[in-house]
């Protein structure tokens, strides 16, 4: 539904511009076309701004802007960067599994391939016809996060069962959730942007997706996962101009439920009491964040070197998935730990830039969801290596060994590339 605006002495305003995120839309909600405004920046005559045309030149396509290309390289260099990391943390554990120790390097570069090949696909696509596969995806990922909790269908491992599949080849539905999310969120919140002052036909009906999904990631359980997706979907209603006594009230009420929730279950319990003491119980509930500091502390300022680290010999858990920030710190030291920080912030500030040079609301909420999800990842996995944050289980983007989650994550940035082609 295209945004209410007002006429006032002559001055074209939008209702929302008080709204800090609501100011950034208006700029870009609504575009000229052949002498007639059109919602969500698509011009008459199928030309898109930024001069971009789906199908053929228009009147001479100019070069792919600088946030386009930008993005795509820093992409494929944290890629290359987990490349590596896989295959040195991974080996000693490849070799005592499987007696190859190129078993997940190989692994890690088959679905590095499939994902840029999503990549690809998601960046030469004009996002905008996404928009008619919101509400299927979104249905299809709580079928599938459904089957996960039929006994006999979902895979487990390590006491949680959130994978579909046969043997090694195994999907986690939970990926394809997050990407749901921001789609759905995304469409609703652009078809519905003259009410965002009714929370009854905007917030409720996202928070209750966001409601439903969380709740089958909690039961499998994955609690990581449910915290991504909630600061996905709060990113969301925020840039669409949700006010913001809702959005205090909504963070209020996580917090307290996030608190309960750690509290109930004793492994939660215990990870969240050893994050804030892990020395008291170093052998047993704490050894996993104490091994992580001797990772980092052991790497000093330059590392002991690629494929040097004494730490994934059996001493640090999960040193190619979930910890491989810390074996990236025992190897490459500080050094390397803050070259891996800064292409994740130069991924936030180019997502953030997709975001505001958007032609279209629509193509903003898009921007905003597939940045908020991969920032806020890293910035729990970083965290909980680091011990700044409790343990949550969610990997590090592009970094650690992934499956599925590798090729989904990719494909979102695929999207992503397609808004910042488009930049107005």
């Amino acid at each position: 539904m295209p945004r209410t605006i007002e006429r006032r002495g002559g001055e074209t305003r939008d209702p929302r511009a008080n709204h800090p995120a609501g100011r950034a839309l208006a700029a870009g909600g609504v575009r000229q076309a052949g002498g007639r405004a059109e919602p969500g920046g698509r011009q008459a005559g199928g030309r898109q701004a930024g001069g971009w045309q789906a199908g053929g030149r228009a009147g001479g396509r100019r070069r792919a802007p600088k946030g386009y290309l930008a993005l795509l390289g820093l992409v494929c260099v944290v890629n290359l960067v987990g490349l590596v990391m896989v295959l040195s943390a991974s080996s000693v554990q490849a070799q005592r599994a499987y007696g190859n120790p190129w078993y997940f390097f190989e692994r890690q570069l088959l679905w590095m391939t499939l994902g840029a090949l999503a990549l690809w696909a998601g960046a030469r696509i004009d996002y905008h016809r996404l928009r008619a596969f919101s509400a299927p995806l979104m249905a299809f990922a709580l079928l599938l996060l459904f089957a996960v909790l039929v006994p006999g269908v979902g895979l487990s491992a390590n006491g949680s069962t959130r994978w579909l599949g046969l043997g090694s080849w195994r999907v986690q539905p939970s990926e394809l959730a997050k990407l749901a999310i921001v789609l759905f969120a995304a469409d609703l919140l652009t078809r519905r942007a003259s009410h965002m002052d009714d929370i009854v036909s905007t917030f409720v009906p996202v928070m209750a997706a966001f409601g439903v999904t969380g709740v089958m990631v909690m039961m499998q359980p994955d609690m990581g996962t449910t915290l991504v997706i909630f600061t996905i979907t709060l990113s969301l209603v925020f840039v669409a101009g949700t006010p913001m006594v809702t959005i205090g009230k909504s963070l209020l009420t996580a917090g307290v439920l996030s608190f309960l929730l750690g509290m109930v279950q004793p492994y939660r319990r215990d990870r969240l009491l050893t994050f804030l003491h892990p020395f008291k119980d170093a052998g047993n509930t704490g050894y996993q964040i104490v091994q992580s500091y001797v990772s980092l502390g052991s790497g000093g300022l330059f590392g002991r070197g690629l494929g040097s680290g004494i730490e994934k010999w059996g001493y640090l858990p999960n040193p190619y998935t979930d910890f491989i920030f810390a074996v990236i710190g025992e190897e490459t030291g500080l050094l390397g730990t803050l070259v891996v920080v800064l292409l994740f912030a130069g991924f936030a500030l180019l997502g953030v830039r997709a975001a505001v040079r958007a032609p279209d609301r629509f193509g903003t909420l898009l921007a905003t969801g597939v940045t908020a999800w991969i920032v806020s990842q890293a910035v729990l996995n970083m965290g909980a290596v680091i011990g700044l944050l409790p343990v949550t289980g969610v990997p590090l983007p592009f970094v650690s060994f992934g499956g599925s989650s590798l090729v989904i994550t990719m494909g979102a940035v695929g999207i992503l590339a397609s808004v910042a082609r488009q930049e107005r």
